[in-house]
């Protein structure tokens, strides 16, 4: 068994204020993801989106997840609080964040934006799809060093010589299910898309990059739900399922309309 790090949540202080890891993992995540989708947009030649309407929308991708994010934990993990305490909800500095709610809210940014400036949304989602996945490995790394999200004890007949013991969640080693994450859904996601992005006849396509990302986030985070800690307010749901491999599954299924939309010729008519 290892010893949890238990590092401080606060990663600085000046005087009264306060800068978490946490805050410091979505500003790497956005900072990560806005260099390299200009430099995916330079691989689009004589195409949009350029590098000037990457850097108009990463503000709207930015509301979108933040947004999104919110939305999705308000209604899927924890309504009956927020029904009884509406303003809770727009205390972000509490946490409470969806990465599930985080994709669509960057969806929805993806089309009213490719829309209002005439872009294939197609397009564009190939490039944010390739360029998330480090934002997810930065946000699951601040969950570890937060001691939350943490995942289900190691049972005496498994041999998991990384299991630890978080704070306040018991004496019993527990599975390290955000580093799994991170290295799934984070490295793992990112470095096939960063592959698959290289072949110019995957970039000619629209569509396949986003639809690689929607089945493979959902793919990894289904699995490692079997090893996560679910959330004490909903527990698990249909069929022994978690609330994220249930949301998981939808996203398969967006996944494959997107191959589908592909295969008409959808994708690459879109405006």
């Amino acid at each position: 068994m290892l010893t949890y790090p238990n590092i401080d949540p606060v990663a600085l202080s000046i005087g009264p204020l306060q800068i978490y890891w946490y805050a410091i993992a979505y500003l790497a995540g956005f900072l990560f993801a806005w260099g390299y989708a200009r430099f995916l947009s330079a691989k689009y030649v004589g195409v949009r989106p350029n590098k000037d309407d990457i850097d108009d929308f990463i503000s709207w991708a930015i509301l979108g997840v933040l947004i999104g994010g919110r939305l999705g934990y308000v209604l899927f993990y924890n309504l009956p609080f927020y029904s009884d305490n509406p303003l809770e909800a727009l205390k972000l500095w509490n946490g409470g964040m969806s990465f599930h709610g985080g994709v669509v809210g960057l969806v929805c940014a993806i089309i009213i934006f490719a829309l209002k400036n005439k872009i294939n949304m197609f397009r564009l989602a190939d490039i944010a799809s390739c360029a998330a996945p480090m934002g997810f490995f930065f946000g699951r790394v601040a969950n570890f060093v937060n001691g939350e999200l943490y995942g289900r004890v190691v049972t005496s007949t498994e041999n998991v010589p990384w299991a630890m013991v978080f704070p306040h969640a018991g004496s019993e080693p527990r599975h390290p299910s955000q580093l799994y994450e991170a290295v799934l859904e984070g490295l793992v996601l990112f470095t096939i898309l960063f592959i698959t992005s290289r072949f110019q006849a995957v970039r000619e396509r629209p569509g396949i990059l986003s639809a690689i990302f929607l089945i493979g986030y959902a793919t990894f985070r289904f699995i490692v739900e079997f090893f996560r800690q679910p959330d004490a307010q909903i527990g698990f749901l249909i069929g022994g399922l978690s609330m994220g491999q249930l949301l998981s599954l939808a996203m398969v299924l967006g996944g494959c309309l997107l191959v589908i939309l592909m295969k008409i010729g959808v994708t690459k008519r879109a405006p």
